[in-house]
């Protein structure tokens, strides 16, 4: 369907989106005070049929700050067109999903630093103790 948002290699259908619109807040005369304008895009990451079972699980862990009783919302109220709010919504609900359905990062292998820097700390640290001995006064004999 055309209203379906992709998230990569996801597709989540436009069934399991739900859009409300309202008045925004802010300047704007006569126009904001007619128009519903702002745009609340939300999608309930818990039950969503376009999410895999490990997606979801990583989205629901990653957003669990942000979803209330499993539902994502994203509210925008930018522009004074509801075509470009609901526009930067979808995109921002791309965005938000991507980054929460992302694989982890691969873990840092521990290592030691090798003999070479080694060397170089030491030499460095004698150099700018030679520096700051050289800044002293000199002993009185």
């Amino acid at each position: 369907m055309v209203d379906d948002l992709s998230v990569g290699s996801v597709t989540v259908p436009s069934a399991d989106l739900v859009w409300r619109f309202s008045r925004s807040s802010g300047p704007g005369g006569q126009h904001v005070n007619t128009s519903d304008t702002r745009v609340a895009l939300s999608l309930d990451v818990a039950s969503c049929r376009g999410l895999g079972e490990t997606r979801r699980r990583r989205a629901l862990e990653r957003l669990s700050g942000r979803l209330v009783g499993g539902v994502l919302t994203v509210t925008v109220q930018e522009h004074r067109s509801q075509a470009r709010n609901r526009a930067e919504a979808r995109e921002r609900l791309a965005e938000l999903l991507a980054e929460a359905m992302a694989p982890p990062e691969p873990r840092r292998r521990p290592t030691r630093p090798g003999r070479a820097a080694r060397r170089r700390r030491v030499e460095d640290k004698r150099r700018r103790g030679d520096l700051k001995r050289s800044r002293s006064r000199p002993p009185l004999d």
